[in-house]
């Protein structure tokens, strides 16, 4: 285990440019090993475009992204899954025609050894990695409450059980960091109740998460820091203590001026 006081991950003076528009404008922050930090902003803030950037969807137009140490920028997206990353994403991306285990079994692949050859000829080793991401998969549907869907296809699960599915999923890449994107989006009150639940759960297991969520409730209740951004810059950062009585974040969500939310 790393250092407690050194971040897993580390966003440095992170600046990113869509033509004439800056979605990201030298956005410093990071996260330590074992903790649950929140990333929050009105709608527009860069908060998925952070996300995007993180795990390799954009490469930055200027500032760096460091993993254990370990730069990002220009490292494609599935060497970064492999290197410790996982997410999830905020409109649901499961395998529809695939069942709950199956989909599973896709995120168990993605720390396999062993090559096409092994699995071509069914050699001892790649045997041995199915059998273990087999009984993985099984013990990451049973953490969810859904390994009795195990045999069901992924569009046959309720809504709840495929945001589960897409978690249980991107833990089976075997992550340090997993970042949650907008997990309780069409969530009711009693379900957001269970998803803070589990996702302290996540991180009790070993894992770090970085949370996008619009729902303040559960974004404070969960979360041991936070991170808030307006129009792509950092605007504040802190516990939950703080951020609920800062001033600046106060008014980038009423839409006031700062002297008027002090």
């Amino acid at each position: 285990m790393s250092d407690a006081t050194t971040p897993i991950l580390e966003v440095q003076n992170l600046t990113l440019k869509f033509g004439g528009l800056t979605a990201l404008d030298d956005v410093s922050f990071g996260i330590k090993e074992g903790e649950i930090l929140g990333l929050i902003g009105p709608n527009g803030a860069g908060k998925t475009t952070c996300f995007n950037a993180v795990t390799g969807v954009y490469r930055p137009t200027s500032g760096d992204i460091r993993f254990q140490g370990r730069s990002l920028t220009g490292v494609k997206r599935y060497r970064i899954t492999q290197l410790g990353i996982a997410r999830t994403f905020q409109n649901i991306r499961l395998f529809p025609s695939m069942t709950a285990l199956e989909n599973v079994l896709v995120g168990a692949d993605a720390q396999h050894k062993t090559g096409m050859f092994s699995a071509l000829f069914r050699l001892p080793r790649h045997r041995a990695e199915e059998r273990d991401g087999h009984e993985r998969a099984m013990e990451l549907l049973r953490f969810m409450g859904i390994h009795k869907r195990a045999d069901e296809l992924a569009a046959n699960l309720s809504y709840g059980d495929q945001r589960r599915l897409e978690i249980a999923r991107a833990m089976a890449t075997g992550p340090k960091l997993i970042c949650l994107d907008e997990p309780a989006a069409g969530f009711n009150p009693q379900e957001k109740v269970q998803l803070m639940e589990l996702i302290r759960k996540v991180r009790d297991r070993g894992f770090t998460v970085l949370l996008i969520e619009h729902d303040m409730r559960l974004v404070m209740g969960v979360t041991d820091r936070i991170v808030v951004l307006e129009f792509g810059r950092l605007i504040a950062e802190g516990t939950p203590a703080e951020i609920r009585d800062n001033p600046a974040v106060i008014a980038a969500y009423l839409g006031v001026d700062e002297e008027d939310a002090s």
